[in-house]
C-alpha cells in the first residue's frame, strides 16, 4: 500500500530521481499540485517556498530556492509523465483479487 498524501511532508533537499513513482512522490502529491497551481498563477517562488514548502526564503534563500526548484521540477515530471503511473496503480488497486 502506498503512503497517503500529506500537506506537511518531511522534505528532502530534492525528490528522489526515478522514472517510477516513489513513496516520496505519493506523500507529496498535494504539494506537487499546489506548486503547479502556484506556478500557473505566477506566484513568487519565495512566497510559494514559505507557504507550500514551509521554508524560510529570507534566512536561507539559496536552500529555499534550490528545494523549491527541485520539487517544482518533479511536480512538472508528475504532470507530464508520472500521472500515467498513478492511473495504472489506481486501476490495479480497484481490480478484484483472487480468481
Amino acid at each position: 500500500m502506498r503512503p497517503r498524501p500529506t500537506l506537511e511532508p518531511d522534505l528532502l533537499p530534492a525528490p528522489p530521481c526515478s522514472d517510477d513513482l516513489t513513496d516520496y512522490d505519493y506523500r507529496l502529491l498535494i504539494v506537487y499540485l499546489r506548486l503547479l497551481d502556484a506556478e500557473a498563477d505566477g506566484a513568487d517562488w519565495a512566497d510559494v517556498a514559505r507557504i507550500v514548502l514551509r521554508l524560510d526564503p529570507v534566512c536561507e534563500p539559496r536552500e529555499a530556492r534550490a528545494i523549491h526548484a527541485a520539487h517544482l521540477a518533479r511536480a512538472r515530471w508528475m504532470r507530464d509523465h508520472g500521472h500515467n503511473k498513478l492511473l495504472t496503480d489506481a486501476q490495479n488497486e480497484m481490480r478484484p483479487r483472487g480468481g
